[in-house]
């Protein structure tokens, strides 16, 4: 018998996707989400008496199971990209994602995605019914959100696009098939690196917020610093490239502030570097290259057919014939079909080994104080780690690397 068929809730679950999905499905609203040690969304039950033993909160976690809920019928890949301009400058890639939304929700349909809240320092889902409010979905989160209230305002009786995480949506597909109302939602997923501990943000926040003043405004992949009073005096309207747009821009009461990924900025380097992602992430990742619950996936499409691409182009692949439709309907969009060895290029095929330094990283960061500076060196601490053991399983590459040391 598979544990799952033995558990009456979701109590014992530690160290899930943090999807809420739980939340959503129970019938008595005791399923809350809040955040665990390591700083990520774990769900819990606030009475346990009130709890019927349903199940239907472990029936439709995607942790608890071993395989996926998507149906896939045949892959089909494509280079995507807004032609409205401004939206293609406001997003972070194409603007493919907007403008799926912004079409359905013009068909009859709402739209539950994600925004950054200021107030309280986090991502979070929440629900749009006009293009209008669905433009504050645009520009990628690299934290994790927090979906409850969205997903529990959610009818089932009516029609929505749903966006997320790969995991969020494997959640959600189980959700709505549970209750047979899968032709009532579009599921939206994309390209996942993994989400980083809240610990990293709300640190970093606070060393910014020594520069800048109470923070008021905050934007992941910006094209341009367009509104950005950054010098006090202010700056002229500069854009950048795509594949340059790792930088965040916050504006602040005093000031604003610009950080780029190539100036090492403290949030990018311990983003990228995969020590402080939650432990879902690593091993329990289902969902890396075609791996996925949706009908539409997208992403940034990196490699060298678009290389010289200035305004961003979208990963683009359609899972189900629902996926398909929606995609060949798709108006004021590029849409140019291309192998999946070019859409695919520069993502994720496999998952992420857990560094054997992240317990140590989890642990500064829970400590009150803590510089980020300390975390950073450990993450590159384990990049050495890294490096050693490759060259060790390659002796021949490490010879070149010493021949080239040489003639330097």
């Amino acid at each position: 018998m598979e544990i799952i068929e033995t558990m009456k809730n979701i109590s014992s679950i530690e160290n899930c996707y943090g999807c809420g999905v739980c939340g959503a499905v129970c019938g008595k609203r005791i399923i809350k989400l809040r955040l665990n040690a390591d700083g990520f969304y774990e769900p819990f039950i606030t009475d346990q008496n009130i709890c019927s033993h349903c199940g239907l909160c472990v029936e439709c976690c995607a942790y608890v199971h071993q395989e996926r809920s998507g149906n896939q019928n045949e892959v089909k890949s494509y280079a995507a990209w807004s032609k409205q301009k401004e939206i293609r400058q406001k997003c972070s890639s194409g603007g493919i994602a907007y403008e799926l939304g912004k079409q359905l929700l013009e068909q009859g349909y709402k739209a539950c995605g994600v925004r950054y809240n200021v107030q309280m320092q986090r991502a979070e889902h929440f629900i749009a019914t006009t293009p209008q409010e669905y433009i504050q979905s645009i520009g990628s989160k690299y934290i994790q959100s927090y979906t409850l209230e969205a997903f529990q305002a959610i009818n089932r009786k009516e029609r929505y696009f749903v966006t997320g995480t790969p995991c969020q949506i494997d959640s959600f597909r189980r959700y709505i098939k549970k209750f047979s109302v899968e032709d009532h939602f579009v599921l939206l997923d994309f390209f996942c690196h993994g989400v980083p501990s809240i610990h990293v943000w709300t640190k970093y926040l606070k060393e910014i917020e020594k520069k800048t003043g109470k923070i008021q405004y905050v934007s992941w992949r910006n094209k341009t610093t367009e509104g950005f009073d950054v010098q006090n005096g202010g700056e002229d309207q500069k854009r950048i490239k795509w594949t340059e747009s790792y930088r965040i821009c916050i504006q602040g009461e005093r000031k604003g502030y610009i950080a780029e990924k190539v100036q090492k900025d403290h949030f990018y380097t311990l983003f990228l570097s995969n020590i402080c992602l939650g432990r879902a992430c690593y091993e329990k990742c289902k969902y890396k290259y075609l791996s996925s619950a949706a009908d539409i996936r997208i992403g940034d499409l990196w490699g060298k057919t678009y290389q010289e691409n200035e305004e961003g182009v979208n990963a683009l692949l359609t899972f189900t014939a629902k996926g398909q439709e929606i995609v060949a309907g798709l108006k004021n969009c590029v849409i140019d079909s291309q192998t999946l060895a070019v859409v695919t290029e520069g993502q994720l095929k496999k998952n992420l080994s857990t560094p054997l330094l992240r317990r140590k990283a989890m642990v500064l960061l829970k400590q009150e104080g803590t510089d980020l500076k300390k975390v950073i060196y450990l993450a590159n601490k384990w990049n050495q780690i890294k490096a050693i053991k490759y060259y060790v399983l390659h002796p021949f590459l490490m010879w070149c690397r010493i021949k080239r040391k040489m003639k330097q």
